[in-house]
């Protein structure tokens, strides 16, 4: 089956006498329903149907002086007067009344409509967040981080969103209703990104806990500050283990403690300098410690010993 259309922008994005752009979802309905578009060539009325004096028609005789109660009631109206009125009128053209010749020619030729609607999609182009989301209907989406800052092609249906790059499905998500939701593949996200989802605070202290006492103890401090929240410092620390080993980690994390400074730039500065490798400071600076309270202009108690 062929249908002639008019170039309308619900269906042709771009009206062209030998290439038109057909919208994408007008597309996949003439695909589902099976027909073929053929677009009118533009700019050359003789090639267009006389359809469109049907619409003058019913403008002038069926829409002055009726009211609608609702939509049920509009089409109950359209139907009693195209089956009594219209229907039954001589016809200017083909000089027939149109039900009789929709009996005797058009209706042998209809085809069935398929066994299973098809599925009526929108689609839209979105371009990737930087968060590796692109957003419809209010809601994001997840897609490989790769294409952050691309355009993309987005196909929603009622209960589906489907994503394509280069006519490749790269995204698929439950369609989400609430807005401010997000669906997020955890393979779409950056390694970094996803490290920070799978390392929580029980991975951290296990991972800590196989490192040593002390780096446990540092672990479980970080994790007991009420007001910051310290994962991607504890999620570090550990991580220190592969550049410095578990053993040097280990001391410095009893060097930081010692201090009293369970802090990631701490263990990082110990371990840069190598001072987890120097002796621990003596009970004489441990109890200085307590009487100068950390003072930047209290004299170094290692220069009294030399008075």
């Amino acid at each position: 089956a062929r249908v002639i259309i008019d170039n309308p922008k619900c269906a042709i994005t771009r009206a062209c006498t030998r290439d038109p752009q057909v919208q994408r979802a007008y597309a996949e309905c003439a695909e589902g329903f099976g027909f073929r578009i053929s677009p009118c060539p533009p700019a050359d009325p003789r090639k267009k149907g006389i359809v469109e004096s049907g619409v003058k028609y019913v403008k002038r005789n069926f829409l002055p002086l009726r009211e609608f109660r609702s939509l049920a009631d509009a089409n109950r109206q359209v139907a009693d007067w195209v089956m009594g009125e219209a229907g039954n009128r001589c016809h200017g053209t083909t000089r027939e009344k149109p039900l009789t010749r929709f009996a005797s020619v058009e209706k042998a030729l209809l085809l069935p409509l398929p066994t299973v609607p098809p599925v009526l999609a929108t689609w839209v182009k979105v371009t990737v967040h930087p968060d590796t989301h692109v957003k419809f209907g209010l809601c994001l989406y997840s897609v490989p981080f790769r294409l952050v800052g691309q355009e993309l092609w987005l196909r929603a249906t009622h209960t589906s969103v489907q994503v394509f790059h280069e006519h490749q499905l790269i995204a698929s998500h439950p369609r989400l209703k609430d807005p401010g939701r997000r669906s997020t593949v955890r393979d779409h996200q950056p390694l970094e990104a996803q490290a920070y989802q799978l390392r929580d605070p029980q991975w951290c202290l296990e991972a800590a806990t196989r490192i040593g006492s002390a780096c446990a103890a540092l672990i479980e401090a970080l994790f007991a500050d009420r007001v910051l929240d310290n994962l991607r410092a504890a999620q570090g620390i550990v991580r220190l283990a592969k550049t410095y080993g578990s053993a040097r980690l280990e001391a410095a994390c009893v060097r930081a403690l010692s201090f009293g400074s369970p802090r990631y730039r701490t263990v990082k500065t110990i371990l840069a300098k190598g001072l987890d490798q120097q002796a621990a400071q003596s009970s004489f600076d441990a109890l200085a410690e307590t009487y100068t309270r950390g003072g930047r202009f209290c004299r170094d108690t290692k220069s009294l010993l030399t008075h």
